[in-house]
């Protein structure tokens, strides 16, 4: 959950609080009053990536045994379509 918002003037301006805010909890930066962008610990955003992929790798998993070509296949096919004009 966002707590604070700084606007981007000020995480330029006291960016050294800005991180300090951030590695505490996510900061919100506004630009003319519209969210623009979102600081996290860098802890937090490791977190964020490795349940990332545990998704998509269950997403993934789902559709192989449902009889979608799987990974290998589908790598194989991306390289010959990426290399056929060679």
């Amino acid at each position: 959950m966002i707590n604070t918002t700084f606007s981007a003037k000020e995480a330029k301006n006291n960016f050294g609080r800005f991180l300090d805010e951030a590695r505490r909890s996510p900061v919100a930066v506004e630009k003319n009053g519209r969210r623009v962008a979102v600081m996290i610990s860098a802890e937090e955003y490791d977190e964020f990536n490795i349940r990332r992929d545990a998704y998509w790798g269950k997403l993934a998993t789902k559709a192989e045994k449902k009889g979608y070509i799987g990974t290998a296949k589908s790598a194989a096919f991306l390289k010959k379509s990426l290399y056929e004009g060679d």
